[in-house]
């Protein structure tokens, strides 16, 4: 059986402990992984310190020139790649292309930072007197990454990163490991330097040994709000830069002048789109006035149209949850639903896929009447649920959400840009979507939720993302001639 090494130094490297890695779509057990714990961590940070000597003295132009190259391995490589993710995590191939698409867009954000990193200057701040500033990297950075996104997540990271002369550790997901790799191997053919980019697999005992190493300026995470804090706690308390992004619990908001037929179109496919395992899935529908019945009507039957399957198979529209544990919470969720006055109108339970049936499979599943007592409402399913909240006005709609702890991401669907604009400035929530369900920015803005969605206040990737990767310094000079006499003076400096 394949055993998915740590990639160090430009080379695979064993370990000794090891986990099973599953197929989602057949429930066997399809690779080994190997778990690392702080040798191991301390062996790639070792070689992260070694290669940032020299690739933090690279020119801007030979960091250009690797992601270029990298950027065009990515688009040459991306079919691969996504069968690759499939595999392990069980979304549809086609899913699994978008993610690297979305992914490879902040590999080309990181093709211009030639220009984003210039610095300013201003002349002649006081007489003979100039002031320039620049940003430099932090040095070896690390990078903890979650399983529903094992190839985007890691990609608004590193490229960032490596672009701005940080070198990189980055912890995968244990429960799909190989695309890292992968995306290790490109890096190399790219002519990326070895030991700027490194991979550590493993579980809790590698994400606290990259917590604790003294080598690591900065970790990146992405993950469950509870884990999110701890990483923060841990690596904060250590003086490291942290980005610690957390759970959510979406909403979309639909008014009666909503075209319910796209409004359903979208929602459906953002709540059950990889299986809901996004952490901008559209988690719960709040339906506004006269547009309930007629939405969950056709919530509804395109639910029950949605094509389950394996990911690899073509027509197929959703996979697998990722393993058995998670398919038995989702589901548990729908009966303890039901149990708490919830109105189950589609019921995935217990669905069976012909030649797959000890596969991870769940289907789609839609509740009506929910409210915010509710534990379908007041927990984070990551799976295929879509809860129906009834409201009577906008105002009701954004109060709802604003009494939601998590601010990841919403939307509404409407016809009316004053209802937009009312909603858009009143919602406590980081990322907004009209008419758009999963409105994840582009790579040139930052990516990050408000409230338990984000811990402190680094979102990632665009602008955020290079502020956090470099550190600014300011440079005041004085180029006196030869026979010039400055008098020095004890007093605090002023312009003059």
């Amino acid at each position: 059986m394949n055993t998915i090494q740590h990639w160090i130094d430009g080379s695979a490297v064993p370990g000794t402990d090891t986990a099973a890695v599953f197929d989602p779509a057949t429930g066997q057990e399809q690779a080994r992984v190997a778990l690392g714990g702080p040798e191991v961590v301390n062996t790639a940070v070792t070689a992260a310190e070694r290669a940032f000597e020299t690739w933090s003295e690279s020119s801007l132009s030979q960091r250009t020139q690797v992601m270029f190259a990298f950027r065009q391995l990515l688009v040459e490589h991306e079919e691969e790649l996504g069968r690759i993710i499939s595999a392990e995590h069980g979304k549809t191939v086609a899913d699994a292309r978008g993610e690297i698409t979305r992914g490879r867009e902040v590999v080309e954000f990181a093709c211009g930072l030639g220009d984003v990193l210039k610095g300013s200057f201003s002349d002649q701040v006081s007489r003979d007197v100039d002031v320039h500033n620049f940003r430099q990297p932090l040095g070896v950075v690390a990078g903890i990454t979650p399983f529903n996104f094992p190839a985007m997540v890691p990609l608004w990271m590193h490229p960032i990163a490596i672009a701005t002369g940080n070198t990189f550790v980055l912890k995968p997901s244990e429960r799909d490991p190989s695309a890292a790799n992968f995306v290790a191997g490109l890096y190399q053919k790219a002519g990326l330097p070895d030991g700027v980019f490194n991979v550590v697999h493993g579980g809790k005992d590698a994400v606290d040994a990259i917590l604790a190493h003294p080598g690591i300026a900065a970790v990146s995470f992405v993950g469950s709000t509870p884990i999110a804090k701890y990483v923060h706690e841990q690596a904060t308390s250590r003086g490291k830069r942290v980005q610690a992004l957390g759970g959510a619990k979406n909403h979309a908001v639909v008014l009666p002048d909503a075209d319910l037929e796209f409004a359903a179109n979208h929602i459906t496919a953002g709540a059950y789109g990889s299986a809901g395992e996004r952490c901008m899935a559209v988690s719960v529908a709040v339906a506004v006035g006269d547009a309930a019945d007629g939405l969950v009507e056709v919530l509804a039957r395109k639910a029950r149209e949605v094509k389950v399957g394996p990911g690899h198979v073509p027509g197929v529209e959703m996979g697998p949850l990722i393993t058995k544990v998670a398919q038995e919470r989702v589901e548990n969720a729908v009966g303890i639903a039901a149990a708490q006055g919830a109105t189950v109108v589609v019921d995935g339970r217990g669905l069976k896929i012909e030649g797959h049936e000890e596969g991870f499979f769940t289907g789609p599943s839609l509740l009506d009447h929910v409210t915010a007592e509710m534990d379908a409402y007041r927990d984070e399913l990551f799976g295929p649920v879509l809860a129906i909240v009834r409201v009577d006005t906008l105002d009701e709609a954004i109060a709802v959400i604003n009494a939601n702890p998590y601010g990841n991401g919403t939307a509404l669907f409407t016809a009316s840009g004053e209802a937009a604009r009312r909603f858009q400035r009143k919602v406590t929530v980081g990322m907004i979507g009209v008419n758009v369900p999963v409105p994840v920015p582009m790579s040139y803005y930052s990516f990050g939720g408000w409230k338990d969605s984000l811990v402190g206040d680094s979102p990632i990737h665009g602008p955020e993302g290079i502020r956090f990767y470099t550190r600014p310094k300011v440079v005041t000079t004085r180029w006196p001639r030869p026979a010039q006499q400055v008098a020095a003076g004890f007093n605090f400096p002023t312009s003059s």
